[in-house]
């Protein structure tokens, strides 16, 4: 499984985004994963298609990928805690981080300090 960020996600469906072909060229590199993304992952990258009264198509499109939703497990709030004071990422940074740990997946992000993280944790990461 790979978990995906936000910043893959967002450039993927957005096809003005800077990054939309890399986006699009890392998720055809790793179609034969399974792909995943926490809740709030998921959460913030439906922000904009919310706003752009677009949500439905942006669902539509997540479920074409198959991205299923990681849950964090009950001890999130304590994990998620030691993650952000270890590594000082934000947290929905940092739900990444505990979804790739969570499965024992590498993290897709474009965000190098979220790479460089995932790399100290023993994480593979692709961007």
């Amino acid at each position: 499984m790979i978990i995906l960020d936000a910043s893959v996600l967002i450039a993927h469906l957005d096809e003005a985004d800077a990054q939309h072909q890399r986006a699009t060229e890392l998720l055809l590199n790793t179609a034969d994963e399974a792909l995943g993304a926490s809740p709030l992952t998921i959460a913030e990258v439906l922000v904009g298609p919310a706003r752009a009264g677009t949500l439905d198509a942006a669902r539509a499109a997540l479920a074409a990928l198959a991205v299923t939703t990681v849950p964090l497990g009950d001890d999130a709030p304590t994990r998620l805690a030691v993650l952000r004071a270890g590594t000082r990422l934000r947290l929905p940074d940092c739900c990444v981080l505990l979804a790739g740990e969570t499965t024992h997946a590498g993290i897709a992000t474009f965000d190098d300090k979220l790479a460089h993280a995932a790399t100290r944790l023993g994480l593979i990461a692709h961007s």
